[in-house]
């Protein structure tokens, strides 16, 4: 089991900034992607940005250029710093965690999110 838990979260003029925090504990020795999604008021839940132990990032076009995504793999943490925020941005954040385990066992994590509002 991996436990997920996010902060950071808050609310914020739009053009502002924020850093959510995602710090993994429990079995976190065969972490792989670490990623953050967001789920607004009445829609599905979307993906927004996601790196793999390696490093390697993938983000939403909707993001790029405002979000980055970045992983200390020794403290198990994963950010993602929000600049340029813009209304739109206000949704319940997510973190995610996927565990690779040695016999090729694949489990999905999920924190309990953290409301990011950004007002106009």
């Amino acid at each position: 089991q991996v436990q997920l838990v996010e902060s950071g979260g808050g609310l914020v003029q739009a053009g502002g900034s924020l850093r959510l925090s995602c710090l993994a504990s429990g079995r976190t020795f065969y972490l792989n992607v670490m990623g953050w999604y967001r789920q607004a008021a009445g829609k599905q839940r979307e993906l927004v940005a996601t790196i793999t132990s390696g490093g390697n990032t993938n983000s939403a076009d909707s993001v790029k250029g405002r979000f980055t995504i970045s992983r200390d793999n020794a403290k198990n943490t994963v950010y993602l710093q929000m600049n340029s925020l813009k209304t739109e941005d206000t949704a319940v954040y997510y973190c995610n965690a996927v565990v690779v385990t040695g016999t090729n066992m694949r489990y999905t994590y999920w924190g309990q999110g953290t409301q990011v509002t950004v007002s106009s």
